[in-house]
């Protein structure tokens, strides 16, 4: 269980990086490479095309509290095994698109795929094996998505070498080939094996293994009626609405203001890529420091980020650079820190269903963003004038949220039972 006497968690963190490397790449970031070739090809209205990344939101949201539920009773690896057949799935019955119904299916399988190999499934792995080292190990294991980024001209490529339909083959085919190999190397919880989170020996009783402690101990039924979830839940709510808009329509926005597509698919890559250093940097303050300040340092950055976006096609091209450090950094340093801020408060117990819920809560974010962005640029006639001052907003409220978060460490559990 321990091989090359490396904790095994730092295993699952490895399968997790490559497995949201993967998914990522193809299913979420990727979409902003083909979203225009297919609204050309089928003649669809960005609003139509934007309703796919929103109905696989919508799915996600809907499946994200089940799926931590199931990842509490059964563990992740038969939850991973099946979403990568379905993520492979979904992938090859969107090339033999025809008609909207045929493409909003396709969406429907690759959320119902996704939901069971990414966010939900795999930070409740992680955050099963470790405690005090929470955030470093779920900044890293979820970097995956950051560098995911590279896909974005890769699928650029071979969607100019063979059009979209057989790019998009050849990445259904993939998932079979990455996922389903990388889903079986993950356990369940640590005890089951001799050890207890961060990697001590549970029978042994050591100076370090004397400082793990099981922290607070909530039920979902407990959680849901502090106003802490809600205020987690409502900001990410927030946070995931800007963050599936902006990676939905950065290609189809730079386009509709001047930018090549070749430049474009290079800021839509460098977003993740530039986001790896928020999910490890601030994933490391998060271990440090009040969660919450961590999780509030980020949202400041993406905001900021989000007015620079706004800003840049009437001030210089170059201040996407300063939108691509500021949003990639604040907006991988949320994500990282995500189950960690929920491990924080309400403990390991029922994490993967408190955890599912708040997910699911804010996947409804994720299908507002992509679907208002889509409304903005048709309703306002090819441009997306001042939708991104909108999302910018939310994040501000986001901040706020998390800024006025208190411990519950005074808060009895059984009056809330």
């Amino acid at each position: 269980m321990n091989p090359f006497k490396i904790f095994y968690g730092w295993w699952i963190v490895i399968a997790t990086f490559l497995i949201t490397l993967y998914v990522g790449g193809v299913v979420f970031y990727g979409f902003t490479a083909i979203f225009e070739p297919i609204a050309d090809d089928m003649e669809w209205s960005y609003t139509q095309v934007s309703l796919a990344s929103s109905l696989r939101g919508l799915e996600a949201g809907l499946l994200a509290p089940l799926m931590g539920m199931l990842t509490d009773r059964w563990g992740p690896r038969k939850l991973l095994f099946g979403g990568g057949l379905l993520v492979a799935t979904g992938m090859i019955l969107l090339s033999y698109t025809d008609s909207l119904l045929t493409f909003y299916g396709a969406f429907a399988i690759l959320a119902l795929g996704s939901s069971s190999c990414t966010t939900t499934v795999l930070m409740t792995a992680v955050a099963n094996w470790f405690r005090n080292k929470v955030g470093v190990a779920s900044g890293i294991a979820i970097s995956g998505f950051g560098f995911s980024g590279l896909f974005i001209p890769l699928i650029v490529k071979l969607i100019d070498m063979y059009e979209w339909r057989m790019a998009i083959l050849i990445l259904g085919v993939g998932a079979f080939i990455v996922i389903i190999p990388l889903s079986l190397l993950f356990r369940h919880k640590p005890e089951q094996y001799g050890y207890v989170p961060d990697g001590y020996l549970s029978k042994i009783t050591t100076p370090a293994s004397s400082t793990v402690t099981e922290g607070p101990k909530f039920k979902v039924t407990q959680a849901i009626k502090t106003g802490t979830f809600w205020k987690i839940a409502i900001s990410l709510f927030c946070h995931m609405a800007i963050v599936s808009a902006i990676a939905t329509h950065v290609m189809p926005y730079l386009s509709s203001v001047g930018v090549a597509r070749s430049t474009s698919a290079l800021v839509a890559a460098a977003i993740p890529l530039v986001s790896v250093a928020g999910r490890i940097g601030l994933g490391q303050l998060g271990d440090k420091v009040e969660k919450r300040i961590a999780v509030a340092t980020s949202l400041s950055l993406m905001c900021i980020g989000a007015v620079l976006f706004a800003y840049a096609p009437s001030s210089g091209i170059w201040l996407l650079v300063a939108f691509v450090c500021l949003f990639g950094v604040g907006y991988g340093g949320t994500n990282a820190l995500r189950p960690a801020l929920v491990r924080e408060y309400y403990g390991r117990a029922d994490f993967g269903t408190i955890f599912g819920l708040i997910t699911g809560i804010s996947m409804l974010g994720s299908i507002m963003g992509p679907a208002v962005a889509g409304w903005a640029y048709d309703y306002w006639g090819g441009t997306y004038n001042g939708i991104w001052y909108f999302f910018a907003f939310l994040t501000l409220t986001a901040f706020t949220l998390v800024m006025s978060i208190r411990s519950l460490k005074g808060t009895s559990v059984s009056e809330l039972t």
